[in-house]
């Protein structure tokens, strides 16, 4: 069976794998969007870290996890959004001001909600973790 996104299955993956109570969780296929975002959940401090794996086929990521993402996962459609614009999707994704983060895709990168609002640049919301 092909996977249609498979940012959706990492993030819902490591999502389980939290909720289990797991110390680790791996994910492929392997991809720059999904690295991307594994860097921006490390920097956030809800994961201990990842390692890339070749597998000889797509890779695989090895996430370490810590304990401290509550749920996080896709947000399907990607809606576009301003720099501006960020406080009305932290009220529908997240359950609290400045409690967790909303990962966005911009022309600079794939980085937190709070990092685009510094640069003053917008672009497309992806997921969510808190």
């Amino acid at each position: 069976m092909v996977s249609q996104n498979t940012l959706s299955n990492a993030l819902t993956g490591i999502n389980n794998a939290e909720s289990a109570g797991k110390l680790t969780h791996t994910i492929a296929p392997a991809s720059n969007e999904i690295e991307a975002v594994l860097d921006v959940l490390t920097d956030r401090g809800y994961i201990a870290g990842y390692e890339s794996v070749d597998d000889g086929k797509a890779g695989q990521f090895v996430v370490e996890l810590k304990g401290s993402i509550n749920e996080c996962g896709p947000i399907e459609p990607r809606y576009s959004t301003g720099y501006d614009g960020f406080e009305r999707w932290e009220k529908q994704y997240l359950p609290a001001r400045d409690f967790g983060a909303l990962i966005v895709t911009t022309s600079r990168g794939i980085m937190s909600h709070y990092e685009a609002r510094e640069e003053r640049v917008g672009g497309q919301l992806i997921g969510y973790v808190y």
